[in-house]
């Protein structure tokens, strides 16, 4: 099967470790030319160089906090004037404080809205001009909560659902653009925020990390937590030729961890 990413060009946002990371190793193995983003300049810097490294695809990186309108006009027309235009968009953010509802301020809910659904709804707002053109692919990162709501997350639960009904409603409206736009919901996948949560369970019940690990494994079908690589692998099907009729649908990455249909 050929995923015909040689050429395209892709900004991923906060791609800099992680998820995104991964999906922007795998696109640059594809020869996809990528605009890896994040906070931190010389994380950034890094990252690149690795990158660089490893594929086809050329690599640009721009700091940009995505929570700042300013920034994510920037990151946007940097990627179009680097790279001639752009034809996919990850969209991708930390994911906000654990914590349940009545942990949880005003400042807390704010926060977590311009990071985790506002900076999507304004990237591919900016973004929408040059998708147009002739076509492209939008994923959303969200989480496996969209499914099953994960306990001491309500931050996380309230606004990746969010991304959700947004992803649905953005399929429609642009497929006469030929835009497709779908979700990508990880599980337990091996990135450091798995293991901080894990860690933060670990503290409240009073026992290691490793034995949380193991509690989740044991829910888990396959037993074991994915990788990102093989988050990445969806991800860049997704973002293909190799798609064309899939949109507006939601896609677990999770080793079969969810138990609803």
């Amino acid at each position: 099967m050929e995923l015909n990413l040689a050429g395209k060009t892709a900004l991923i946002a906060a791609s800099s470790q992680g998820l995104g990371f991964a999906i922007a190793e795998q696109l640059v193995k594809e020869g996809a030319n990528v605009m890896v983003s994040g906070r931190v300049e010389e994380k950034l810097k890094q990252k690149a160089s690795e990158l660089e490294a490893v594929g086809a695809g050329k690599v640009a990186y721009m700091q940009a906090d995505i929570t700042k309108t300013d920034d994510i006009k920037r990151l946007v027309g940097k990627t179009v004037e680097t790279f001639g235009g752009m034809e996919l968009l990850v969209n991708n953010a930390g994911g906000p404080p654990a914590g349940s509802f009545l942990d949880l301020s005003d400042d807390d809910w704010q926060s977590a809205f311009e990071l985790n659904l506002l900076s999507y709804v304004r990237l591919i707002r900016e973004s929408l001009p040059f998708l147009k053109k002739q076509g492209g692919k939008i994923v959303n990162i969200a989480s496996s909560s969209i499914k099953e709501p994960i306990p001491g997350l309500i931050l996380s639960n309230t606004f990746r659902t969010g991304i959700v009904g947004l992803s649905k409603t953005l399929a429609a409206e642009l497929a006469p653009f030929n835009i497709l736009v779908n979700t990508i919901a990880p599980g337990r996948i091996a990135t450091d925020r798995v293991a901080h949560l894990d860690q933060v369970n670990a503290d409240k019940q009073g026992v290691d990390r490793q034995t949380i690990e193991r509690q989740m494994k044991a829910v888990i079908p396959l037993k074991r937590y994915g990788t990102p690589e093989e988050f990445a692998k969806v991800a860049a099907f997704l973002l293909s030729d190799a798609n064309t009729y899939m949109t507006g649908s939601s896609f677990l990455v999770d080793g079969g961890m969810i138990k609803s249909i």
